[in-house]
């Protein structure tokens, strides 16, 4: 499957990078796109090297060393390379995820004022009633990010608030991640076992696994 996967400047990088590997060890064939903000978050949260990185370019590169598997691929785009084929209708790309998603660009797409590839693999997402999931991660939110979200929403997109679940017992910042990570997934109708469903007996990681 071919998916788009944009990285944006909200907190919660840890949301992109897991995607990426449960996309690219999936199998599926990943365009990532990460924007200057979403860098600078990448650099401050993961890298843990400041939200001034000396190259943009780096900490793309090092995102992908770091976070896809295969078999999977990854095509890394540039954030404003709008001829690339995930920015056309006819590109057969049916499915895109913004993780994390800023209230900027939620905004933009909500609008149509998008001036990046992101915004404009989320438009043909929604004309092309293709499947758009935004994963957002502030709080409190204000009036005007919420008819923002209602936009969306009407248009066709699916917003799915970083909230994790903590029925299944989640004892690492990795297990509230994959929840967040595993539902987007599901609303994309993409198998994985990022979390225990409920009802299910838990599974095995780390030092339980045998």
């Amino acid at each position: 499957m071919r998916i788009f996967l944009g990285v944006t400047g909200a907190s919660g990088a840890l949301y992109g990078a897991r995607s990426l590997t449960a996309l690219t060890a999936g199998g599926h064939h990943v365009g990532l796109c990460i924007s200057d903000a979403g860098a600078r978050v990448i650099s401050h949260e993961i890298l843990g090297e400041g939200p001034r990185p000396a190259s943009y370019a780096d900490v793309r590169e090092r995102f992908v060393h770091r976070f896809a598997e295969g078999p999977g691929a990854v095509d890394l785009l540039d954030h404003d390379d709008i001829a690339c084929s995930f920015a056309s209708g006819s590109s057969g790309a049916r499915a895109a995820l913004i993780a994390p998603c800023s209230t900027s660009t939620l905004g933009r797409i909500a609008h149509g004022t998008g001036d990046n590839l992101i915004h404009r693999v989320a438009e043909v997402m929604l004309k092309e009633r293709g499947d758009l999931v935004l994963i957002p991660r502030e709080t409190p939110l204000s009036l005007i990010q919420l008819r923002n979200m209602v936009a969306v929403t009407e248009a066709g997109g699916v917003i799915l608030p970083a909230s994790p679940g903590l029925y299944a017992g989640p004892e690492t910042i990795d297990d509230l991640v994959d929840f967040v990570v595993g539902k987007a997934l599901d609303v994309l109708r993409i198998d994985h076992v990022l979390f225990t469903r409920w009802g299910e007996p838990r599974i095995a990681t780390g030092e339980d696994a045998p």
